[in-house]
């Protein structure tokens, strides 16, 4: 087995050797021209992209900025709305103090009305005894004795006369004390409903105020809404512009066979970052997906199974991608970089089992792309690495060459790396050499 192993990667070496010493001198001006008007436009795009994602950050600072304004109108809403609740709430207790003071004040009133029959009717009876003590007075004790029977009944009658007058006139004088404070008590009763009165309608007035206060707030408050609603309808309309903008560039990507030129371009950069050998890895993305122009043929259709169909027949593949360990990778790569995952093709699966799901000239599965991705940004100097955009694809490749042990050069540390690198999950080192050559082991 191993002497067929050799043979296969002796060849690619064969082919690589002379083919890397023809790709330094193949002219490609057509191509070249192509590419640099493709680059050109791209470059126009991108600066537009990058304008835009400035000024959505502004606009986005701006928007936080008003929703802040907003929320603080709304809190100074809410304490106003609580001096109102208050204010309703000491007025609802003046009202019923003033109403218990006014029923105080109508007692008052009642009784000073009693005392005041009864002050009349004893003044009446008063004047019946003073008419009658004149009248007393008009006569001489003489006439007085005559009518009488004996001695001791004038002088009995006298000190009764005089007694019921004496009393009569400290009840006059009794009553007459309590109506005075009975009256005083009312004017007091009176002072202090009005004094709670005037204080209500001090609270009335107060309450006026802050619901005018409220309102003005209310307004302020849809002012600043619309405001913010104004900078949702920026950042929409650049964001709209911001998705045209991306899938453009997406149209000009190298989603299609690779020119030679710039794929030569990018294994020089690969080479300069990692040490990898412009032509070996040019032979490894032409194995994989012969510099882009099979970057896979079927779409995941259901993100939960990783079940799918082939965009070219229409078959249905129950393991187009492995759901355990690659469709929600999938879902975040694509997302990042602005793709559908519904509508970004990858690998179809390989006979009856194993999985697909590969993407981009790198044919690199999502959950490996993952660990690689921070490592192809901080080599390029980008923020999100694209599997599809074939200068990332590249530098990935590089990558993960030198980690299964290709640099140096070597025929050796680069067979055994190509070895590994073309080895998937579930398939055999022996059905990966079959697959590529034919060669039964």
């Amino acid at each position: 087995m191993n002497r067929y192993i050799l043979y296969f990667f002796s060849l690619i070496f064969i082919i690589t050797s002379t083919f890397g010493n023809y790709i330094y001198t193949t002219p490609i001006a057509s191509a070249d021209q192509q590419l640099a008007n493709t680059q050109a436009e791209r470059a126009i795009l991108q600066a537009e992209y990058d304008k835009l994602q400035v000024e959505m950050a502004a606009l986005e600072k701006q928007k936080q900025n008003q929703k802040g304004e907003s929320a603080s109108i709304d809190r100074d809403i809410s304490i106003l709305k609580t001096k109102i609740k208050k204010s309703q709430l000491d007025i609802q207790a003046k009202n019923l103090l003033i109403k218990k003071l006014g029923g105080e004040i109508l007692d008052k009133n009642k009784k000073i009305n009693t005392l005041n029959t009864r002050i009349d009717d004893i003044k009446e009876s008063l004047s019946q005894l003073i008419r009658k003590d004149r009248e007393m007075d008009d006569k001489s004790i003489l006439s007085i004795i005559l009518a009488q029977n004996t001695i001791s009944e004038v002088y009995g009658d006298i000190n009764t006369f005089s007694s019921l007058k004496k009393s009569i006139n400290d009840a006059v004088v009794e009553i007459t004390g309590v109506k005075t404070m009975t009256e005083e008590e009312k004017q007091q009763l009176e002072l202090k409903k009005n004094q709670e009165t005037d204080t209500k309608v001090q609270l009335e007035n107060a309450k006026k105020q802050v619901e005018l206060s409220e309102q003005d707030k209310q307004q302020l408050l849809s002012i600043s809404k619309n405001k913010e609603i104004e900078y949702q309808k920026l950042l929409d309309a650049k964001a709209k512009r911001r998705a045209e903008i991306l899938s453009m560039l997406f149209d000009l990507r190298d989603a299609s066979a690779i020119p030679f030129s710039k794929a030569l371009e990018y294994a020089k950069v690969a080479q300069t970052k990692t040490g990898i050998r412009p032509a070996f890895l040019l032979a490894i993305l032409t194995q994989e997906s012969n510099l882009g122009t099979d970057q896979g043929s079927c779409y995941v259709t259901n993100m939960d199974t990783g079940a799918g169909a082939s965009s070219k027949s229409g078959k249905l593949f129950s393991n187009v991608m492995k759901p355990t360990r690659d469709v929600k990778p999938f879902f975040d790569i694509t997302t990042s970089v602005g793709r559908d995952p519904y509508k970004t093709l990858v690998s179809c699966p390989i006979g009856g089992s194993g999985w697909g799901g590969a993407m981009g000239p790198a044919q690199f599965i999502p959950s490996t792309w993952v660990l690689l991705k921070s490592r192809i940004a901080s080599l390029l100097g980008i923020q999100t690495p694209d599997p599809w955009y074939a200068k990332d694809a590249f530098m990935a490749s590089a990558i993960y060459l030198t980690d299964l042990g290709a640099q140096g050069s070597s025929y050796t540390s680069e067979r055994n790396a190509a070895c590994k690198y073309y080895l998937e999950e579930n398939v055999t080192p022996e059905a990966q050499i079959i697959a590529f050559t034919g060669i039964v082991l």
